[in-house]
């Protein structure tokens, strides 16, 4: 399952990926995506939690790659990662040198409390 949300006042995109998530589903989310999107000024922060994920299809990444390259171009500013077990992290990270041309400032947390920290809420 994957979940988009916005907190427009703080500046917030939320992508959470729970249980076991599939590249359909990412797919059809794209657009949701793209219209919270579309709400965040520049320099807005991503919160990608990663806790919750069970499994995800390797052809989930192009999705995610597609999606990485259109925060890039919505100059996202910091984006913080909740992975809580670094077996789940899928490339995230690798991806991120290739599809981030203006290197957003990038934060990997263990737990929520952690990212909430980092993202000062």
């Amino acid at each position: 399952m994957f979940l988009a949300t916005s907190n427009k006042a703080k500046r917030l995109l939320c992508l959470n990926y729970i249980e076991h998530v599939h590249p359909e589903e990412l797919e059809r989310a794209e657009a949701e995506v793209k219209t919270l999107l579309a709400e965040m000024p520049p320099g807005f922060r991503l919160l990608v939690d990663l806790s919750r994920l069970a499994s995800m299809d390797l052809a989930s990444m192009n999705v995610v790659g597609r999606m990485m390259e259109v925060f890039d171009r919505s100059h996202v500013g910091m984006i913080v990662r909740v992975i809580s077990d670094p077996s789940k992290d899928l490339g995230f990270n690798i991806c991120t040198i290739f599809h981030y041309q203006h290197r957003p400032q990038v934060v990997t947390c263990q737990t929520m409390a952690e990212a909430a920290r980092a993202l000062a809420l």
